[in-house]
């Protein structure tokens, strides 16, 4: 019996077609009524199912159809009774022998009212059984879609073919198999994880497709027509049974509101939606909160919910392929190995030796995790034995955790050789190391509402731990070789492996999450052996674990006093040495799309340079003048078989010390040859190659030319319309007022080394724009990425004066936008500044860039002067912020 609400039955009512589009329209406004006044979305979406049976058997009758011995039958969605508003109305129409003509003109004048109504979205098959048979033998969506064939109206002697069908078409195992790769393949396009920015919340695992999976496979062999009816059967119990019928109706939920925004059968949870929605759900900003937080409470709801449903589809399709499938293949005998009194293997999956093992003996539940990890033959966990222990990972509580023999197991887990990644995400996944970290638990399925961190919390964290564990690997080791070189001479790994899980285990609370994990870690490794030294150690990774990032990416590490600061902050190699593979794995879990050969670059000039400082001795000031004439030297050697020491003396006389500390020989060499061979040419000298540190995707563009006043926007500016995005730049006059430039550029499309005909394009355009000087290219007008246009960055600006260089240091922090460099750069020409350099940072949708600067004069601006200008920028970039929003 379907339970629906009392609404008028307008189908009385009707007296012709024309009238169906307001009968449909007034239900839709009382569904809507009765859902915002508290009704449960099942009642809703079965109600109206109901509804559109009676419309359709009302169109039926009037096309005569109800004259034949043809059937209509509701499939898809609508054959299971799941209608949202605007979801498709697909219906077959089946007939036991050949359709006649005059049959194939009432369907006809049946398909054409239904158009006419106009508000339907049919989707429509015609059908005779023996079309059936041949289409279902072959195409699996056919048999999917027969096995929930519904009978709305028409010749009841049809009612039991659709499933008759696919049962004579499809053995248990056929159609088992055939399921399962569909899945998989479904699951691979939306990265197989639960935990996507932008879920579809239909096909994406852990949605509604998983909850239908289990409904096909089980009515395809139990003969049910309901999830509900296997309870009886023993194939799902009735605690998991509420879980999915949960899970279910939160997502239906979703998909109503996403219908209603959108009015189109939307189910893709874009940013676009997720505010609102959240507001439906009823999530709201407190004070003190961020503007995101009722966002990333939904949305941490949903993660949580979808972990649950694609669990619950892996156990109970493992069981039924446990159970029903594999005892019935020919010649099957079973295989068993005993591991000891808990645990035996069967058919490679572990399984416990009886079902009370885990209440008599509750340390099982970590060995269980403990052979997992260490015997790398185990194929996984048998359903049975899951099903046990996702309810006995219920009952472990603080006397659980304090027990010495668990706090080992749990060690020795986290110290394992082979599996530690799979074997991590597997206890979290049945509640294991959420109820064991209870700080771990609060973060599952916790997001950022931003574009930098693309995983939940705990997938960032785990996947964290993988990246770690990769650096022993072959494999990786040719991918990351210094990193990977350093991870295997740690003398504790486990050190690394503990700061990782807590590094960001306190996010959501509020605070610093690096102070609030620390004092968690503290106390967890204390609690589990560790010395008071390592528990420091590992505090200590977790207090500073974005130092090196930050210092890589804003600060100027060319710079020896920036590097000697760091080095003292680290202290010891064995410190640098942790901070640094943790940092490289942290930064790789974050947002894959942001490491690249020239962030790499950066981290391993920031390590070597800082590896140096400590091995020579932190007390130790840096020798300028030593440093200064040990670049010139390697630099001579260099360029001294092409050119006397007498021209490139003449060279280098023009440029202050500052470049000979800043630059490489390498570098130098480069630039001092091209200058030489380009002689007293009057034309601008552009040139470029791949980025001498390895960084094969930055390329360094190197410009020697007059220097002007709006030499840094226009040189931005043509980059920035040849899909160029600037990395780093240095800015140098020569004593003769002559600009040596070098730019650090990451190409959008990856071919500028590779395209002749694209490399002179882009050097011509700079040329010419440069030889123009009293001419700026302006901006070209890009539309704004649509994920950009849903977040409100701060735009902040921080001008300070570095003493060292006698340069103010300008910081600005705001949203990524095409052209933002341009548009900065053109807002320093207008006030007359010179950029010297500048460093450039995208952290997802966050711009946050340090550009250092003077004044025509050489001399700084006074802080009146840097008030005034600070004030001026900020009013620009909120200018650029809200024609950013305005396109929303």
């Amino acid at each position: 019996m379907i339970n629906t609400l009392p609404l008028l039955n307008y189908t009385k009512s009707i007296h012709d077609i024309k009238a169906i589009n307001e009968w449909r329209s007034d239900v839709e406004h009382q569904l809507q009524e009765y859902f915002e006044n508290g009704e449960p979305i099942r009642n809703i979406i079965r109600t109206r199912s109901s509804l559109i049976d009676e419309a359709l058997e009302f169109l039926w009758q009037h096309a005569g159809l109800d004259q034949t011995d043809l059937g209509l039958f509701a499939v898809g969605g609508y054959g299971r009774r799941e209608m949202l508003p605007y979801s498709d109305v697909d219906i077959m129409i089946l007939s036991e022998d050949e359709i006649t003509s005059e049959q194939e003109q009432l369907i006809s004048t049946f398909i054409s009212s239904l158009w006419d109504v106009g508000n339907f979205k049919p989707g429509i098959s015609v059908r005779t059984i023996s079309e059936c048979v041949n289409q279902a033998s072959s195409d699996l969506t056919v048999a999917t879609t027969l096995i929930e064939a519904r009978l709305i109206t028409g010749n009841e002697g049809l009612a039991k073919w659709p499933r008759r069908i696919v049962s004579q078409s499809w053995t248990d195992k056929t159609f088992f198999d055939a399921k399962m790769e569909e899945q998989q393949k479904r699951y691979a396009q939306h990265n197989n994880t639960e935990s996507n920015l932008e879920p579809d919340i239909k096909n994406a695992p852990g949605g509604l497709r998983d909850i239908n999976q289990i409904g096909w496979i089980a009515k395809r062999h139990f003969r049910v027509n309901r999830i509900y009816d296997l309870v009886h059967l023993g194939f799902i119990s009735e605690f998991e049974l509420t879980v999915l019928e949960e899970a279910e109706s939160f997502l239906w939920e979703i998909r109503h509101h996403l219908h209603r925004m959108t009015k189109r059968d939307e189910n893709r949870l874009l940013f676009d939606y997720q505010r609102d929605i959240a507001a439906k759900f009823g999530y709201e900003r407190e004070e003190g909160q961020s503007p995101n937080y009722p966002i990333e409470q939904f949305m941490k709801r949903y993660y949580r919910n979808a972990q649950q449903v694609s669990t619950l589809n892996e156990m109970l399709l493992a069981y039924f392929n446990e159970s029903v499938i594999t005892p019935r293949l020919p010649n099957y005998e079973r295989k068993i190995e005993e591991i000891n009194e808990n645990f035996k293997l069967v058919d490679g999956k572990l399984a416990v030796q009886h079902h009370k093992i885990f209440s008599e003996n509750p340390a099982a539940i970590l060995e269980l995790f403990y052979l997992l990890a260490n015997r790398p033959e185990i194929e996984g966990i048998r359903a049975r034995t899951l099903r046990l222990l996702i309810l006995a990972a219920k009952r472990i509580d603080h006397n659980y955790r304090n027990n010495p023999a668990h706090q080992a197991l749990f060690m020795a887990i986290i110290r394992s050789p082979y599996r530690l990644y799979e074997t991590l995400v597997a206890m979290k996944r049945y509640g294991v190391l959420g109820n064991y970290i209870p700080a771990f638990g609060q973060i599952i399925g916790l997001m950022q509402y931003d574009l930098f961190h693309i995983y939940t919390v705990d997938a960032h964290t785990l996947l964290l731990l993988r990246n770690l564990n990769r650096f022993k690997e072959p494999e990786f080791a040719r991918d990351f070789p210094v990193v990977s070189s350093v991870f295997q001479r740690l003398g504790r790994r486990d050190i690394v492996f503990l700061a990782a899980l807590f590094h960001d285990i306190a996010k959501g609370r509020g605070g610093d999450h690096s102070e609030l994990g620390a004092e968690d870690a503290i106390n967890f490794c204390r609690a589990h052996g560790f010395t008071e030294r390592e528990c420091n150690l590992v505090a200590w990774l977790i207090q500073n674990h974005l130092l090196m990032s930050m210092t890589s990416q804003k600060k100027d590490i060319s710079d020896p006093d920036v590097v000697k600061e760091f080095a003292e902050l680290m202290g010891d190699m064995e410190h640098l040495d942790y901070l640094y593979t943790l940092t490289v794995a942290d930064i790789n879990a974050t947002n894959p799309k942001l490491w690249n050969t020239w962030r790499a670059s950066l981290m391993r000039q920031l390590y070597t340079s800082a590896r140096d400082v400590i091995r020579s001795g932190l007390g130790r000031p840096v020798d300028y003048q030593m440093l200064i004439e040990d670049t010139k030297f390697a630099a001579s050697e260099l360029l001294v078989q092409d050119f006397s020491l007498a021209e490139v003396e003449k060279v280098w006389q023009e440029l202050g010390d500052d470049y000979f500390v800043k630059e490489s020989a390498d570098e130098i060499a480069w630039h001092t040859r091209a200058i030489l061979e380009h002689g007293d040419n009057p034309e601008p000298l552009v040139l470029m190659r791949a980025h001498h540190k390895f960084a094969q995707d930055a390329v360094q563009i190197f410009i020697y030319t007059q220097d002007k006043p709006n030499l840094f926007a226009t040189t931005v500016a043509i980059l920035d319309r040849m899909d160029l995005d600037v990395q780093d730049a240095r800015i140098i006059t020569a004593a003769k007022a002559f600009s040596l430039d070098t730019y650090v550029v990451l190409d959008r499309f990856g071919t500028l080394l590779t395209d002749p005909e694209r490399e002179s394009k882009v050097i011509e355009s700079l040329k010419t724009a440069l030889s123009q000087s009293d001419k700026y290219p302006g901006l070209m007008q890009r539309r704004i990425p649509r994920l950009l246009r849903h977040f409100d960055i701060e735009n902040t600006v921080d001008i300070n004066l570095n003493p060292v260089l006698n340069q103010n240091m300008v910081e600005i922090a705001t949203l990524d936008q095409p052209g933002l460099l341009a548009k900065v750069g053109g807002l320093f020409m207008m006030r007359g500044l010179d950029i010297h350099s500048a460093k450039i940072a995208t952290l997802g949708e966050r711009a946050e860039d340090i550009f250092f600067v003077t004044k025509k004069d050489g001399h700084p601006m006074t802080p009146e002067e840097s008030a005034e200008f600070a004030a001026a920028l900020k009013a620009a970039l909120d200018e650029a912020s809200h024609q950013v929003s305005s396109q929303h």
